[in-house]
């Protein structure tokens, strides 16, 4: 028995007592079209596939026109009709008058993208009814992880949403019109629509460019490097800065812990005295008119959320309902996979695979960048020398350095006792380097930050004109 009439047999519109959508006519049209005109295929290849359409009998004639297609056969009544008899398939189909019958049902491909158009929107509602239909059983089943179902289904749903970006063809007319058009305008001085979120240290800034949309950054570093410090600051940057909204999935540290780096990071005052209540009148006044506007941030901070198909779910709704335009994830390591490809996995590295694979694939989908912060192995300590790190020392899977876009070292020479650079001069107490390791879009260089242990933040390193007031407030 085949596939589609083992569906059948449950199918989920004999329980509702209703025709599904179809539109017979117009499929026996596209299929008589792409008999008649050898190119009328490739006008309509974007746009529907074989299981669009909903007889049994063009479901096969149109997978024989694909299949020729793809072999480089030319197409046409005879070719088709040989194909199908070459499979068995022939009588299935209603033999070779029917195959002939269909090109009496149009004169011309004239129309065939609006027939094909309509086929793909009846194609759709069947697709959106049976998947409703197996929402509600899964949904009465005692066995079904609720959570693994709106997964599920947010991840069916997202795969039919996928055709309205493959109808849409844009000419590379019009991307080089808007590249040099946008570039003119800066030029002359005009307001123009950024395409990335800058940093906030312009240091960095000067590397990177900025953030883009859809684009995956690890920023890894061995522990107490100050990593989640950075991902904070540079959140910290785009809320106080840009008015940016951003989210952070938080697998480590606790939403309080992050909120009180926020509010020593806004009010200059120690993290330490903050989580212990140790602040006198001065400063708890400090902490109420300078820490204050912290609660007007767009930051949204998540805790509690450690599966990778819970950040996805999180995160959609996120930026439909919050406008978010930068994620946060910390860290990759504490991701837990679930189930890959149905089934559990017991290997780590696939299922770092995995996580990265989907990380990237969500950047892609909400068209916002996504940081992700990655421990390095072991390996790094053992190294003579300055322990830089390097892209070989990406922790568990080779897959993080394929699938990012950059790639971000962390390194604080005085966290190894280093106080002098190469020639030997003294370096700056909190002198920290970010190391672009890998920048698909850029160039590969290194920014200098100051690491504020004080408030356990981060800030742009300038050796010459350092802000004094955070240097001051700095000092013991």
């Amino acid at each position: 028995m085949d596939e589609r009439k083992r569906r059948s047999l449950i199918n989920p519109f004999d329980e509702l007592g209703k025709i599904p959508p179809q539109a017979i006519d117009l499929e026996e049209a596209v299929l008589g079209a792409v008999l008649l005109e050898r190119p009328a295929y490739g006008r309509i290849a974007d746009i529907i596939v074989p299981d669009d359409f909903y007889k049994d009998a063009h479901v096969e004639i149109f997978k024989s026109v694909v299949e020729l297609s793809e072999s480089h056969t030319p197409i046409d009544l005879l070719l088709v009709t040989q194909k199908l008899r070459e499979k068995g398939k022939l009588d299935y189909c209603g033999g070779a008058y029917y195959i002939t019958e269909l090109t009496s049902k149009v004169n011309s491909a004239e129309h065939i993208e609006s027939h094909a158009l309509i086929i793909k929107q009846m194609s759709l509602k069947r697709k959106l009814i049976q998947l409703s239909q197996s929402l509600q059983q899964k949904a009465f089943d005692d066995t079904e992880d609720p959570f693994e179902l709106l997964q599920q289904t947010a991840s069916s749903l997202t795969q039919l949403d996928k055709f309205t970006d493959s109808v849409a063809v844009e000419s590379i007319s019009d991307i080089v019109y808007e590249i040099i058009t946008s570039n003119a305008d800066k030029i002359a001085g005009k307001e123009t629509k950024e395409e990335g979120l800058v940093t906030g240290f312009p240091n960095l800034d000067r590397v990177v460019g900025y953030w883009v949309p859809q684009d995956l950054i690890i920023l890894a570093a061995r522990p107490g490097m100050g990593k989640s410090a950075l991902a904070i600051s540079l959140c910290y940057n785009q809320a106080t800065m840009f008015n940016v909204p951003c989210a952070i999935f938080s697998l480590e540290m606790s939403s309080r812990s992050l909120v009180e780096r926020f509010l020593s990071k806004s009010s200059e005052l120690s993290v330490r005295n903050i989580r212990f209540r140790k602040l006198n009148e001065h400063e708890l006044e400090q902490l109420i008119h300078k820490g204050g506007p912290v609660s007007d941030y767009p930051l949204y901070i998540f805790d509690k959320i450690f599966t990778i198909q819970g950040i996805k779910l999180k995160a959609r709704r996120l930026v439909v309902e919050h406008d978010v335009r930068l994620i946060v994830v910390d860290y990759i390591q504490l991701i837990q996979a679930g189930k890959i490809e149905g089934r559990m996995s017991s290997n780590r590295e696939q299922e770092i695979s995995y996580i990265s694979r989907e990380l990237k694939l969500l950047a892609k989908e909400l068209n916002v960048p996504i940081i992700a912060l990655s421990q390095l192995n072991r390996s790094v300590e053992l190294r003579g020398g300055d322990k830089r790190p390097k892209l070989s020392d990406l922790r568990e899977s080779g897959s993080l350095e394929q699938d990012a876009d950059i790639v971000i070292f962390l390194y604080r020479p005085e966290y190894y006792g280093v106080v002098q650079d190469e020639a030997g001069e003294a370096l700056t107490p909190g002198y920290s380097e970010c190391i672009v390791a890998k920048n698909r879009n850029g160039e590969i260089d290194m920014a200098s930050l100051k690491f504020i242990a004080k408030f356990t933040s981060f800030v742009n390193y300038d050796r010459d004109s350092f802000e004094s007031k955070i240097e001051k407030a700095a000092e013991p």
